[in-house]
């Protein structure tokens, strides 16, 4: 029941760096300050060298992780305000009682029905029992079909289905078929043989067999076998992520009888059937091949091992919201095994995320109301443009890109839809029905509401006004079939927006973070799509050569950076996206501030340059516990903090020159190395 509908779009994070050598000029009065956290500076780590850990390295060595946290830096800390100013929202609304379906009595309901400890011990799995019964009462194949389809709606399968844009046609929505159906992060945790992934893979089937234990089933240690066993052979036919985040490889358009061709072992009428879906006549297929393995698996494997497998698939999904037995047994292997965490967070901050998570814009209504100021959005808003001006004038420079492919990006780049703080037009909630008396129950009803949102969408127009983030989210994305740039009201605060900063360090924070999100419409996947967001070669065939000569660099660069003392890396083409967001980013909004204050006055001892890298330093400061650190470079498309900090400053001349970087210092990369892409 954790499972959510996951809309494919690029999400954001920058950084900024500083120096001591540099040209003094005349100080200028203002009552704005820096915004810059000098107490953090380390003066014995030369800027040459480290420019993350200069501006940032006192925190660094001197900063506790919370025993609750897997990682922590300038985006958590936001969090963390955010989750306070939402607490003070919801505490209020939880203390009254309100007319049956008002946004009010959704929120205080669903908030008090995860925080009523005692219903949820005095039910235990009794909660569970329809759907424990929908499992036992599978008798042959069809019916197992027929069941994998609920369960992808429910908990987790093997096939997973959507509704969403279609990439090749972006004025309609189709139907996705993609992998799914394992436990742990990714394929290669059940195949690398490195001791930390062996000892992974031993305490995962140690949490599986505890679970049935702690259910009372039969035979915990034959059941937790034979849940690793087949979640094996799943993985043995998943892409790895390099190859899914691939949009054009991904998108295989098929006929339905085609798709159903794909594993003619099935009965696939019957799993469709139980998607709620009527008769579909096309369909995107993620991974082809991966279906033809699973229509294999799917004979090999006897019903009984499929109902042992759904049984834990039932309980893993949904034991954040059982006694806590299970609670404390999910997040010992999720929280400590993965992310190496000791101590699982406060129950009333799980339950503000388990709200902001399932109906997060009822609270986003109020939380704008109050933490969203007017004059951030106007401020924003010509940050935008001048970023947007900018971004023209670097695509106009280009010495490696063709006129015909310029004037493609020129008009890519004008269609960009900027968002910022909250959606002009709400999710309509009104057939989501709460009610205190049952945690599952609620989680069941916004499941069985968010999939009937999704897959009605089927045949209807594009609402462009939708949002994929909450208001109160801290974080950015863009959206390469809207062609959108995102920006919610909660990441719109310092250290990424400072109101009473002068802009130099806002454009090295929000100004990077707004040109990262435009970088994401021309990296690797992103520049596959047009202007009206449809995935179309609008490139020349040399043009987009010289742009992969280019990324190859970036690759190699990323490449090389070692973590958890050398024994993994950042693996650069998956994180090419991200490394070309902040690279992007970082240029355009130097080009974007400098056009707009040409001067370089002081604030508080340091330049406009200065103030500007500083705050592309500081936006990125944080630190990750080894678990979460080999998860990240195993599984996610963002680089670690220091590499996105030091990462595109190592390629950036204006920062090289301001600080006097040259060859032997830490900074320095040879020139016939450096990557400049926009």
């Amino acid at each position: 029941m954790k499972k959510a509908i996951i809309l494919t779009t690029a999400v954001f994070t920058l950084a900024s760096c500083t120096s001591n050598k540099i040209e003094h000029q005349q100080d200028k009065i203002t009552s704005l300050s820096s915004g810059i956290d000098l107490q953090y500076v380390d003066s014995l780590v030369r800027p040459q060298d480290d420019f993350y850990r200069y501006v940032n390295g006192k925190w660094i060595e001197e900063y506790e992780m919370p025993a609750d946290k897997s990682r922590y830096g300038s985006f958590d800390a936001l969090r963390d305000k955010s989750e306070k100013d939402v607490k003070g929202i919801i505490d209020k609304l939880a203390q009254n009682t309100y007319s049956k379906d008002t946004d009010e009595q959704k929120i205080s309901d669903l908030y008090n029905s995860y925080m009523d400890t005692q219903s949820i011990e005095k039910a235990g799995l009794s909660v569970l029992h329809k759907d424990l019964a929908k499992i036992n009462a599978i008798n042959n194949y069809d019916e197992l079909l027929s069941y994998m389809s609920y369960a992808d709606m429910f908990t987790n399968s093997p096939i997973g289905l959507y509704v969403y844009i279609d990439l090749k046609d972006s004025n309609k929505h189709i139907t996705y078929v993609v992998q799914s159906g394992l436990g742990l992060p990714d394929r290669d945790y059940y195949f690398n043989e490195d001791a930390k992934y062996k000892n992974i893979r031993a305490k995962y089937l140690s949490f599986i067999e505890n679970m049935y234990t702690l259910a009372n089933f039969d035979n915990p240690v034959q059941s937790a076998q034979t849940v690793m066993d087949i979640e094996t052979k799943i993985a043995e036919g998943h892409w790895t992520n390099v190859e899914t985040r691939d949009s054009e490889k991904a998108y295989n358009l098929k006929t339905y009888d085609e798709f159903k061709a794909l594993m003619p072992d099935l009965n696939i009428d019957a799993w469709m059937s139980g998607t709620t879906l009527p008769k579909i006549k096309e369909i995107v297929v993620a991974q082809p091949n991966y279906l033809e393995k699973i229509n294999k698996l799917v004979k090999e494997t006897s019903i009984a091992d499929w109902k042992t497998y759904y049984t834990w698939q039932l309980l893993n999904q949904s034991a954040e919201f059982l006694p806590k037995d299970f609670d404390d047994e999910n997040f010992k292997f999720y929280g400590t095994v993965l992310n190496g965490t000791t101590e699982q967070k406060d129950r009333w901050k799980r339950a503000i995320s388990n709200v902001n998570g399932s109906i997060g814009e009822l609270v986003g209504k109020v939380y704008i109301k109050s933490f969203f100021p007017p004059d951030a959005k106007s401020r924003m808003d010509t940050m935008i443009e001048n970023l947007r001006s900018a971004y023209g004038d670097s695509i106009k420079e280009l010495d490696w890109m063709s006129d015909e492919t310029k004037l493609k990006a020129l008009d890519k780049l004008n269609k960009f839809d900027p968002k910022i703080g909250y959606p002009t037009k709400w999710k309509d909630y009104s057939s989501l029905h709460i009610s205190k008396e049952s945690l599952v129950d609620n989680m069941i009803a916004i499941q069985k509401w968010g999939i009937k949102r999704n897959r009605s969408k089927l045949g209807k127009p594009i609402d462009r006004t939708e949002w994929g983030m909450n208001p109160q989210t801290v974080n950015a994305y863009y959206n390469p079939t809207k062609n959108e740039i995102v920006f919610p009201a909660g990441i719109l605060q310092a250290p990424f927006f400072n109101l009473s900063s002068d802009d130099a360090v806002n454009y090295g924070g929000i100004g990077a973070v707004i040109g990262h999100e435009m970088g994401h419409g021309f990296d690797d996947q992103g520049s596959k799509f047009d202007g009206d967001g449809n995935l179309n070669s609008w490139w020349t065939e040399a043009d987009r050569e010289k742009f992969n000569g280019r990324t190859a660099l970036l690759i190699e660069q990323y490449n090389n950076f070692e973590v958890l003392d050398g024994s993994a890396h950042v693996n650069g083409e998956l994180t090419q996206g991200e490394n070309i967001g902040d690279l992007s980013g970082l240029t355009i909004a130097y080009k974007a501030y400098k056009k707009a204050h040409p001067d370089n006055s002081k604030i508080e001892g340091l330049t406009a340059d200065e103030r500007f890298f500083y705050g592309w330093a500081q936006i990125w400061r944080g630190k990750m516990r080894d678990e979460r650190l080999l998860q990240q470079v195993a599984t996610d498309p963002h680089s670690p903090s220091e590499f996105r900090g030091n990462g595109p400053l190592r390629n950036f001349p204006p920062f090289l020159e301001l600080f006097n970087v040259k060859p032997g210092d830490g900074m320095y990369l040879q020139p016939e190395k450096r990557v400049k892409i926009w």
